[in-house]
C-alpha cells in the first residue's frame, strides 16, 4: 500500500464515527445506512456502506445511537438510526478534540510551509 493510500485509510478509520454522529445530529429525521452514505458523500474519504455498518453498530452498542427497524415499500425492512442524548454529548466532546487536533496539525503544517518557503 502506498503512503497516500495508507494515510487516507488511517484518516478515514479515525473519523468515520465523528462524521456519522455529526451527520445524524444534523438530520431532521432518523436515517438508514444508504441515506447516510449518500448524505456524507465524503469525496476523498469515500466511506462505503460496508465500512459504515460496523461503526453504526458499535455506536449503538455504546449508547450513542438508537435504531428502529421499519418496513420498506421498496424492499426489505430498513434500520433507521438517530443520535441519542449521550451521542450528542460525546459528539460535543469529539468536536472539541477534533478542533484541538486540527489546530495543532494546521500549525505544524503551516510551520513546515514557512520552512519550505525559506529554502
Amino acid at each position: 500500500m502506498n503512503a497516500n493510500k495508507k494515510f487516507l485509510k488511517e484518516l478515514k478509520s479515525g473519523t468515520v464515527a465523528l462524521i456519522l454522529l455529526g451527520t445524524l445530529e444534523q438530520a431532521a429525521e432518523p436515517m438508514y445506512g444508504y441515506q447516510i452514505t449518500k448524505e456524507i458523500d465524503a469525496g476523498e474519504l469515500d466511506i462505503k456502506q460496508g465500512a459504515l455498518y460496523p461503526v453504526l453498530r458499535s455506536l449503538e452498542r455504546d449508547g450513542l445511537l438508537s435504531s428502529d427497524v421499519e418496513p420498506s415499500s421498496a424492499g426489505p425492512p430498513r434500520r433507521y438510526y438517530r443520535i441519542t442524548e449521550a451521542g450528542k454529548e460525546t459528539l460535543s466532546n469529539w468536536k472539541d478534540a477534533w478542533e484541538s487536533t486540527k489546530s495543532f496539525v494546521d500549525s505544524v503544517l503551516k510551520g513546515q510551509d514557512d520552512v519550505d518557503e525559506n529554502r
